[in-house]
């Protein structure tokens, strides 16, 4: 039950960590499951990310670019438009007015209740 927990939050933020993560320059989608792998989100499958990444593009929030490798199958990148950074910074400032509302809804007495 909490997998399932930690699975409906990941689906209503995943789109604003994938945002982030083009954040440093342009990036593959391997790369970026990896990156949000280490990041402590867990194993995010294809299954899951690439329509993230159709989506972001479908918006314009991101633009993506098939690119042939000499050896193995190619690979398509990705990298945000301003579109797409200042979604980001719309959607973080959102994030974490939320993120504060449920942590003030928690811990009612501030970080002297966190455990």
């Amino acid at each position: 039950m909490a997998a399932d927990r930690r699975s409906s939050w990941l689906k209503g933020v995943l789109d604003l960590l994938v945002l982030s993560c083009l954040t440093g320059g342009e990036s593959y989608g391997y790369e970026i499951a990896k990156a949000l792998a280490a990041a402590g989100l867990g194993e995010i499958k294809g299954g899951t990310l690439y329509p993230v990444l159709n989506r972001l593009e479908e918006a314009g929030l991101a633009t993506g670019e098939f690119r042939a490798t000499e050896r193995g199958p190619g690979r398509r990148y990705y990298r945000l438009t301003g579109a797409g950074r200042k979604a980001l910074a719309e959607q973080s400032a959102s994030w974490l007015e939320f993120h504060r509302a449920v942590q003030t809804t928690l811990y009612p007495g501030g970080t002297a209740d966190m455990p």
